[in-house]
């Protein structure tokens, strides 16, 4: 099974002040760049959705071996993002979905929800404490309905459509629910 990481790293980060995705972290590497090593620690296959504008972010995204896709419609939300992620990846079998502002999940819980998936779960996430976080790994019978996301919420209606398919694997990573948001989400 080809299951391609998804990065989606074309946010506005309006709420952090400064361009969170570049902002170090506390041993100076970038938050995307870090969340980018995990996922490609995991998977080896990462394309990463950026911004039109994200000439430094897609410099360092390259050079951790992802496949960097420049969304131009990247101000219509999160979804638009992952539809044009998903278009990129070509003839994978399925996708693990992660958040650049997401860097502490741990390479093993990716591995976990990928395997599952190539198990036959169509859709899995990792859940920490019973609270399902991320990454979300989708099989490849979603695909059109990734390809066609649009507006901000992500993939959230279509999880909401197929609550019954979604298989969580509870895990011992709280970094599956810790996103950052604002400065102080770093300590």
């Amino acid at each position: 099974m080809r299951t391609a990481g998804i990065l989606l790293a074309a946010g506005s980060a309006t709420r952090f002040g400064s361009d969170k995705l570049l902002h170090p972290l506390p041993r100076g590497v970038p938050i995307a760049v870090q969340a980018a090593r995990h996922l490609k620690g995991a998977l080896g296959t990462v394309v990463a959705a950026v911004r039109p504008d994200a000439v430094e972010l897609s410099r360092l995204l390259r050079a951790e071996g992802c496949e960097v896709v420049v969304c131009a419609n990247a101000d219509e939300g999160m979804g638009a993002s992952l539809a044009c992620a998903v278009r990129a990846s070509g003839q994978a079998d399925g996708w693990i979905v992660a958040l650049a502002d997401m860097p502490f999940i741990r390479p093993d819980t990716i591995r976990r929800v990928a395997e599952r998936l190539a198990a036959g779960a169509p859709i899995v996430a990792p859940a920490f404490r019973g609270e399902r976080g991320h990454p979300v790994g989708f099989a490849a019978r979603f695909r059109g309905d990734l390809e066609r996301l649009a507006g901000d919420a992500g993939a959230r209606e279509l999880l909401k459509a197929q609550a019954a398919a979604l298989e969580l694997v509870e895990c011992d990573d709280p970094g599956v629910i810790r996103d950052i948001d604002t400065p102080a989400d770093l300590g």
